[in-house]
């Protein structure tokens, strides 16, 4: 086998190139290799022409000019990876006349070129052994890879996942009695452990050159309340039986209250831990939560606030008094006429004439899947079964918008219409005083100070203006439609049901199935699931 190659050799009325073709599964001769060498001589040629010759399959000699035929020696090229840990040669055919390469004289050239390290001399010998393997890789010289050390890292011995989903059953319901969404550990238990760095390696570059690894980063744990770091500040252990939890790189173990039912008998809970309820919450009653609350029974008409999840096994019916508000995410078996509002996700069975506000997702999947009345926003994506009821329950759903961003940037351009109510109106004060000035009044000591502080007033104003509008766009630019904001429906959307993505809206006339509605071109559009 032997690849196709070319040399410089003389011809009928002058010289040209031979273009000898590759035998077994050599490879075909490369145009441009030999386009370079053409040009290095500065030697014209006609590129087509040699292309066409070339793919003829046979043996040919190509007329480039009149004259003697330039008398080259073999020469090589050498291509260098681009981390500069491999050297390749490729050798070009000496000319009619030309002299052949020795291997000193190549050693000397790969020296000139700066190519010390790694040599592979027996790699090339073959061909100077032989009449010559022109036109062939051959790896002449190979660096000393780096070996890259590894960064310390901090091996948890919890679930650190911060949106945990609960487990459907086979039926698609929810297993709201086995939900493993909170992590509970004993005293004594290794919560973290630092597996330390291991640093690397230098290498060495075919130009001799070193090559340092990358610098390896160190680790240490970081914990708040209810936990031991050892001596050696490598493990972090627990000191009590509770709640276990990673906020902003911080490991804390938060002590669990448990009670039987919130009622008369308990009262309210203000409790910085988490809490466990085995039983009911009454109406009327309030329980709030640093971490997050589970409620293995029914809620009625309450308020639950929770600095982490809320998780309430039989559901919640609000009777338009109900509060539900989570840091982190809601799990409920269904609710109806309840203000919700999560930091994550809300996953339910059936939500009924609730007004609802996600900081991600709304999941309505389960055995029913409905959203029913009411208005539910989610940031990025909404799922149910059945949107809307065939009585035309009017049911907003909206999708796109971060809602704490929304309210925010809503606040603010009210507060911008405030401001400007009240600099129109100092204004007006200005100008008219401005006005009896112009005409000769006179002004006592407290007109004049009145008028100060209107002027003054006027100023901040304006700086409040400017600081708002800042604000406004910054928001703004933040309100900018998500990518893959959707609604998706597996079963129904019914009539008198308003469909809202981002800044697009889109009433419902008719019944739609098994769909999703997303925006498009700066309108919602129904595209099938």
């Amino acid at each position: 086998m032997q690849n196709g190659y070319f040399r410089l050799v003389k011809d009928a009325t002058g010289f040209g190139v031979s273009l000898i073709q590759p035998t077994g599964c050599g490879e075909e001769i490369r145009m441009e290799e030999l386009f370079k060498y053409l040009s290095d001589l500065k030697i014209p040629h006609d590129k087509k022409r040699l292309e066409v010759e070339a793919v003829m399959g046979v043996d040919v000699i190509c007329h480039l000019g009149n004259g003697e035929c330039p008398v080259c020696d073999e020469t090589f090229y050498v291509d260098v990876s681009e981390d500069n840990l491999l050297a390749t040669v490729r050798f070009i055919a000496p000319s009619e006349g030309g002299k052949r390469l020795t291997m000193d004289g190549f050693l000397d050239a790969l020296a000139a070129k700066q190519i010390t390290y790694g040599l592979d001399t027996q790699n090339v010998q073959a061909h100077f052994n032989s009449s010559g393997m022109f036109c062939t890789d051959f790896v002449v010289a190979r660096g000393k890879e780096v070996i890259q050390g590894k960064d310390a890292q901090i091996e948890y011995g919890f679930n650190t996942e911060m949106h945990k989903r609960p487990v459907h059953k086979e039926d698609g319901r929810v297993d709201y009695f086995n939900l493993a969404t909170i992590t509970f550990c004993h005293k004594g238990d290794v919560l973290a452990k630092i597996i330390p760095e291991q640093p690397g390696e230098a290498g060495m570059d075919v130009y001799g050159k070193l090559v340092k690894p990358k610098d390896v980063k160190k680790e240490t744990i970081k914990f708040g309340k209810n936990t031991e770091l050892s001596e050696d500040k490598m493990t972090l252990t627990s000191l009590v039986e509770g709640h276990v939890s990673l906020a902003n790189g911080k490991v804390t173990v938060a002590n669990v209250y448990s009670v039987k039912d919130v009622d008369t008998s308990t009262g309210n809970i203000d409790f910085e831990g988490s809490i466990e309820i085995s039983g009911n919450v009454a109406a009327n009653f309030e329980v709030k939560a640093g971490g997050n609350v589970v409620v293995n029974g029914y809620v009625e008409a309450a308020r639950i606030i929770a600095g982490g999840n809320i998780i309430i096994a039989k559901g919640m019916n609000g009777m338009g008094n109900g509060y539900l508000r989570a840091g982190g995410d809601i799990v409920v078996k269904f609710l109806e006429n309840v203000r919700v509002v999560t930091g994550g996700y809300l996953e339910t069975d059936a939500i009924l004439h609730c007004t609802v506000s996600a900081g991600s997702d709304v999941r309505a999947d389960g055995k029913r899947g409905m959203i029913v009345g009411g208005y539910v926003q989610a940031a990025n994506t909404v799922t149910a079964k059945v949107i809307g009821a065939s009585m035309g329950a009017l049911t907003t759903v909206e999708v796109g918008v971060k809602p704490l961003i929304k309210s925010q940037y809503e606040r603010i351009q009210k507060a911008l219409e405030e401001n400007e109510k009240t600099s129109k109106a100092a204004q007006v004060v200005v100008d008219n005083f401005k006005e009896k000035q112009k005409k000769g009044a006179q002004f006592n000591e407290r007109q004049v100070r009145y008028i100060r502080s209107v002027n003054t007033l006027v100023k901040e104003k304006a700086a409040e203006a400017q600081q708002l509008s800042v604000r406004l766009e910054r928001l703004k630019a933040m309100m900018e439609v998500q990518k893959k904001a959707e609604i998706v429906v597996s079963g129904q959307v019914h009539p008198n049901t308003t469909i809202i993505v981002g800044d697009a809206s889109k009433p419902i006339m008719s019944a739609c199935h098994y769909c999703k509605f997303i925006r498009e071109d700066g309108e919602v559009r129904m595209v099938p699931l």
